[in-house]
């Protein structure tokens, strides 16, 4: 467009933030109560013949506008003082004679004692109350309107005395207004209506940009307002203080100026808007039909007052010229449409179609940012407003810019929202979708609360190179499961003691909703990546029973190509985690925590998942789970500075509690796992999960890994995003070295992220933990996953799948270990975590050391969850020994229990054998569980020191129960438990016999 264009850096719009419009600060002043003052035989005609609050209130139902005023009826002036007196009235409005008093006299009455209320008088239209308006002071008459009989009128003055009411306020929003300029009452009174239905009209359709009712309702705040002036020195004022925040301009020709009526006063105020605004629109209205000419002349609309089609003229006007309406892109040479546009999605689509000379043409006339702001998209409007032609080398480069613009701007309103689905809109740009009127579960609500967090806090782009999001997310609400479960009579053999895979066949062979097949379609078509099929039930995370890694969660993969084949598997995987609300494991937790099997309501979460395709495998470069709090800290780390867990491929790795690179955010580098090569060696990740993508690997099952692959790290060596997180152990020089550029075991320790810094991963939990810990009010949790693997210039993603709080206990206990006498205690730990006391427990369960077998260790789990069933039914809890880590999915590193097989545990101990010693670790689920149930967990190592563990005094009790491994003492008297938090030091006494 010119040879010294402004620099590109000014067009880029994935750093731009488009703040929200605060759309709930609009219209704060309303009118809710109105004085209508009458004679009585006026008040009659109102009441029976006009019945004006029925109209009204109608008039308000039909434009969708809420809020209808109340009318209080009066016949005299010893009323109308006393209601003003008694009630908060917002607006007076007067017919032009009452029976004892003078209109106007009791105007200038009312005036004196309450000046800030404004008064409008209604007159008949008549040639008798024309001259009688003229001969009377009317100084304290704010308006004055000619009364014909319907609710119309009575809108219009409602709406005009609200808009000058909140008009300085709004225009800081970016609100806009229609200035009308006219000094004749009649025709006033017949404009003012209908303008505003042509507004409120607007209004309803550009409702459809809100994302929920919500948002829909409170955009209609966002309307055009009408100034009216009806003398040459109102006009100019109101231009001067509102001309950015004008759509157009309606003005009569002849009306006064400095106190005289000046036949073309009009023509002077075109004249001083087009001295300063070449390109605003004006429309002349007049009833000489002469000015058609001048109006041509002056590039002016114009329309006949005396005109049988004014209404229609004036609409027409107002929707071509006003940017009301659809956006129609013309020929500026023959005036021929091109294309219409009816929102802004339809405007980024079509954008690249529009010929370079027309579009040149409706930039240069900045019809873009008036259409929107018609639209009350003040935000990206704005921002065209501010931008001109002469920025882009060429169209192409301009049209580029438009859509970039919409496309941030769409994307920045989405976040923080959930939108209510509507599979005609629904596209790429909305991030958080529901489907259905019912709640939308815990582990959504903590989700759509991350969105919002990232919003707030503007995260979305803070870190170059890098998008902080949560992935695409559609919820199915619990009205869809309510219906599932009712039209298929399932309660029955939900709430039976039959096996999990009876009623898994049960749950299969049963129809989802009709009504939401077209919506999963929908979902599908604007995906990319597979789908994860996850629970949000009523209970699940939330802040005080937390059902953490209960229920089920599936992944399907992104069946390109064949829709109906990938519906199938999304509604069987949809079904599958209904029915795992019901199976044995959810059940069991059930009980322990007390609530009804039969109140529990789950929703889904669809969320897409992060990661990318490497042949038939997809999985993120890395999953991780990071805590605000860390009950293991080694100086210099503290337990405020938190602590994460990082591994390659999927999550399943550490919620299973497999060995991840676990570190501080705020001390990335200080990584021990990683401080000799042979703790690198034996300390860091053999293997991974990944999604098989071969379609017929997902089928029901009781498993949600059914279709995990689970893979060595050496079967990654041709996957390129291996080089971004492995260094290689070299066996000659018995070194790491960090990368893949020389031979050796390659050894998972994201070395190039956490030492070189290559990409900001501490920098972003560090921030993160600190935020939600912040808003939450309380320690928190994050579960996320990132894909550095993308193509060069796009962003790396670094996706938040949830957030929630580590419950910790009310009373606060210190501990000076200085005091505690050994031989009094049966546990001792310096790697506790929990805090207070516990004093009811009289049952110990550990494991024999002296004949622990790790090979055997899947034994172990399945006789603790038959005697954990047996505290269960008899509502008590014990203390829980044993080897290793509870919860490994590795049985050489512990025993693989389940948190269901263990529910009655109220502490939990890693105690450490001569030759078997494993630092502690707790998969995401475990610990969380951990947590929320005030259950206590001790690490010990006596064997060099770390605690201690006196297995003589328990060998010496008697047992209640014992075989090969396991033996169950019972004291009479309970043990006491005490934990300190702060210190991570916990003891357990033996009992006072």
């Amino acid at each position: 467009m010119t040879e010294k264009a402004k620099p590109r850096s000014l067009l880029d719009h994935k750093k731009y933030y488009f703040a929200d419009t605060q759309f709930n600060l609009m219209m704060k002043r309303r009118i809710y109560q109105i004085l209508l003052i009458s004679s009585t035989y006026d008040a009659f005609m109102l009441e029976e013949d006009g019945r004006i609050d029925e109209q009204i209130f109608m008039e308000y139902v039909s434009l969708n506008l809420r809020y209808p005023p109340q009318f209080i009826k009066v016949t005299s002036e010893e009323e109308a003082f006393a209601v003003l007196e008694d009630k908060h009235v917002e607006l007076i409005i007067s017919m032009l004679s009452i029976e004892k008093s003078d209109t106007f006299d009791l105007a200038l009455r009312i005036k004196k004692k309450f000046p800030k209320i404004p008064i409008v008088a209604l007159t008949p239209f008549s040639r008798e109350s024309s001259l009688k308006l003229t001969q009377r002071d009317l100084s304290a008459i704010d308006y004055v309107f000619t009364w014909l009989g319907n609710a119309d009128i009575m809108l219009a003055i409602i709406k005009l005395i609200e808009d000058k009411m909140n008009i300085d306020q709004d225009v800081k929003q970016g609100v806009q207004a229609i200035l009308l300029v006219e000094d004749s009452i009649r025709f006033y009174s017949s404009y003012l209506p209908n303008i505003y239905k042509i507004i409120f009209k607007q209004s309803k359709a550009f409702m459809a940009e809100g994302l929920n009712e919500h948002q829909k309702m409170l955009r209609m705040r966002g309307r055009a307002k009408i100034l009216l002036a009806t003398n040459y020195e109102e006009a100019v004022e109101l231009w001067d203080k509102y001309h950015t925040n004008l759509l157009g301009i309606i003005t009569d020709i002849s009306f006064k100026r400095q106190g005289e009526t000046d036949k073309t006063a009009g023509i002077k105020f075109v004249k001083k808007i087009r001295s300063e605004d070449e390109f605003m629109p004006v429309l002349f209205q007049s009833s000489d039909a002469e000015y058609k000419d001048v109006a041509h002349q002056m590039r002016v609309g114009f329309i006949n007052k005396v005109s049988k089609t004014l209404s229609m003229e004036l609409r027409n006007y107002i929707n071509e010229h006003f940017s009301f309406g659809d956006f129609v892109f013309v020929d500026p040479k023959t005036g021929r449409e091109i294309s219409r546009v009816a929102d802004l999605r339809t405007m980024q689509e079509r954008i690249f179609e529009i010929p370079d000379d027309t579009l040149l043409y409706f930039m240069q006339r900045n019809r873009f940012s008036k259409w929107l702001n018609a639209r009350a998209l003040f935000p990206i409007a704005e921002l065209f407003a501010e931008g001109s032609v002469s920025q882009f080398q060429d169209m192409d480069e301009a049209k580029r810019y438009i859509y970039d613009s919409i496309k941030a701007f769409r994307i920045n309103k989405a976040r923080g929202v959930i939108a209510d689905f509507d599979r005609e809109r629904y596209d790429e740009f909305l991030h958080f979708g529901r489907i259905g009127e019912g709640s939308i579960g815990g582990k959504a609500r903590g989700l759509a609360f991350l969105d919002s967090l990232i919003k707030r806090n503007r995260l979305a782009d803070k870190y170059s190179g890098v998008t902080i999001s949560i992935p695409r997310t559609v919820v199915i609400g619990t009205d869809i499961f309510d219906e599932f479960m009712e039209e298929n009579n399932l309660y029955e053999i939900a709430l039976s003691n039959r096996s999990d895979r009876e009623i898994l066949d049960h749950f299969i062979a049963a129809r989802l909703p009709f009504r939401i097949h077209e919506d999963l379609y929908t979902f599908i078509t604007c995906i990319h990546n597979p789908v994860a099929i996850r629970s949000s039930s009523l209970l699940e995370d939330s802040h005080y029973q937390p059902f953490a890694g209960i229920y089920s969660t599936y992944m399907i993969p992104n069946i390109r190509f064949n829709d109906r084949l990938m519906i199938e598997k999304l509604s069987e995987a949809i079904k599958n985690v209904y029915a795992s609300a019901f199976f044995h494991d959810s059940k069991a937790y059930m009980a322990a925590t007390l609530n009804m099997i039969d109140e529990e309501k789950m929703a889904i979460v669809l969320q897409e998942v992060t990661g990318k395709q490497y042949g038939s495998r997809f999985y993120p470069t890395i999953s991780g789970v990071a805590r605000s709090i860390n009950f293991y800290p080694i100086a210099p780390e503290e337990s405020g500075d938190g602590i994460a867990n990082i591994a390659f491929g999927l999550g399943k790795y550490i919620v299973d509690g497999g060995n991840g690179i676990r570190f501080s955010p705020r001390y990335p580098k200080k990584i021990l796992q990683l401080s000799t090569p042979e703790m690198a060696l034996t300390e860091t990740q053999k293997s991974f999960y990944a999604l098989d993508l071969n379609p017929d690997s997902f089928h029901a099952d009781c498993d949600e890994t059914i279709n995990l692959l689970k893979l060595k790290v050496k079967d990654a060596e041709s996957d390129p995003v291996l080089k971004l997180v492995a260094s290689t152990y070299d066996y000659n020089a018995h070194s790491l070295k960090d990368g893949m550029l020389s031979t050796g075991k390659r050894l998972i320790t994201f070395s190039n992220i956490l030492t070189h810094d290559t990409f900001p991963l501490a920098k972003i939990l560090q921030e993160i933990l600190e935020i939600g810990q912040r808003e939450m009010s309380k320690p928190v949790e994050i579960e996320f996953a990132v894909n550095l693997d993308v193509p060069k210039g796009e962003p790396r993603l670094f996706s938040i799948l949830q957030i929630r709080p580590i419950a910790g206990r009310d009373e606060t206990i210190h501990i000076d270990p200085k005091t505690i006498q050994q031989d009094e205690t049966i546990l001792i730990s310096e790697a506790a975590l929990g805090n207070g006391i516990i004093n009811d427990i009289s049952d110990i369960l550990y494991i024999k050391p002296e004949v622990f077998d790790a090979s055997k260790s899947m034994q172990f789990a399945a006789q603790l969850e038959a005697i954990n069933d047996r505290f269960l039914e008899e509502k008590k809890n014990y203390i829980l020994i044993g080897p290793g880590r509870w919860g490994s999915s590795d049985p050489w590193l512990g025993i693989p229990i389940r948190w269901p097989q263990i529910s009655a545990a109220r502490l939990i101990v890693e105690s450490s054998l001569e030759n078997y010693r494993i630092d502690p670790s707790q998969g995401t689920h475990f610990f969380q569980n951990l947590t929320s149930f005030r259950v206590g967990y001790f690490t010990i190592n006596s064997y060099i020191g770390e605690g201690s563990y006196d297995i003589g005094f328990l060998n010496s009790q008697p047992a209640l129960w014992e075989n090969e491994f396991i033996r169950h003492v019972r004291f009479e008297t309970p043990c006491k438990i005490a934990l300190d938090g702060k210190k991570s030091y916990g003891v357990v006494f033996k009992p006072i016999q």
